[in-house]
């Protein structure tokens, strides 16, 4: 749980968390310790190792599938991930866009764009 309360590891798009391979992974050679994305990260995915001075993944089903704000912002491309067609081809092996498009169809109550006055 994250502090506002949300499960950070409940099933994405109807897909359990732990099934699907996707967080970061810190390459402690080109890790310089800035600690940027353990401040930056939302989820709470890293924390830091004050003896080695270097972030670590932490919470790895904590990562948003798909996120890689972490590795953009890394000024040592010390964060790796795993390919982006590797969500891709979850997404067209789960039949996720099926589900989200019924799911959009449905609701636009909370989705639909309106413009702000």
């Amino acid at each position: 749980m994250s502090a506002n309360g949300k499960n950070l590891t409940a099933p994405w798009h109807g897909v359990p968390r732990e099934e699907i391979d996707w967080h970061p992974t810190v390459v402690a050679e080109r890790c310089m310790g800035c600690g940027l994305c353990v401040t930056s990260c939302g989820r709470n995915v890293f924390a830091f190792n004050y003896e080695t001075k270097k972030a670590v993944v932490a919470n790895p089903l904590h990562c948003m599938v798909g996120c890689s704000t972490c590795g953009t912002i890394c000024d040592r491309d010390a964060i790796e991930f795993p390919s982006p067609g590797y969500v891709r081809h979850l997404i067209q092996e789960k039949k996720i866009l099926r589900d989200v498009k019924k799911t959009i169809r449905e609701n636009p109550e909370i989705y639909a764009f309106r413009v702000k006055k």
